[in-house]
């Protein structure tokens, strides 16, 4: 089951700068960041909120750090802006089978690491009306490490 909006992932050129304006114009703030070598960004989570389900929703920027990443080439073809959305859930596993019973496209055979050490899939934008979807199994958050 699905459990909340986890995050939007907006995809950004410049990571300071596109911090610096929601820091500025809505008063977020970094909660956590980190790169993410294998998918080839730099990323920062803004939290929004917390969640009844005990987890939060978040704004994910993300600055490729190589010109191959899939976020490097999706900024080639469309600029800077929303990515993607992720969907919470207790079980990216199971959430991610039953969804491809439903014959929708599931990109990773397996679950990846996503971040703040979560699980993640995708699913194929051609299946879910242009939006490229996400999947995500939240690890127990204990701080705001930056």
């Amino acid at each position: 089951m699905l459990t909340r909006i986890d995050h939007i992932g907006i995809a950004c050129f410049d990571l300071d700068a596109t911090v610096e304006f929601y820091r500025t114009t809505y008063g977020f703030e970094v909660f956590h960041s980190e790169v993410n070598e294998e998918q080839g960004v730099r990323e920062a989570m803004l939290k929004i909120n917390e969640t009844s389900d005990g987890g939060a929703s978040y704004l994910q920027l993300l600055e490729p750090t190589r010109e191959d990443s899939t976020v490097a080439k999706w900024l080639a073809k469309n600029g800077e802006g929303v990515h993607h959305i992720a969907f919470g859930t207790a079980d990216v596993d199971a959430e991610a089978a039953d969804i491809k019973d439903k014959g929708v496209r599931v990109l990773y055979e397996e679950p990846r690491r996503g971040s703040m050490g979560s699980r993640i899939t995708f699913l194929h934008p051609k299946d879910c009306h242009g939006v490229l979807t996400e999947l995500v199994t939240s690890a127990p958050v204990e701080s705001s490490e930056h």
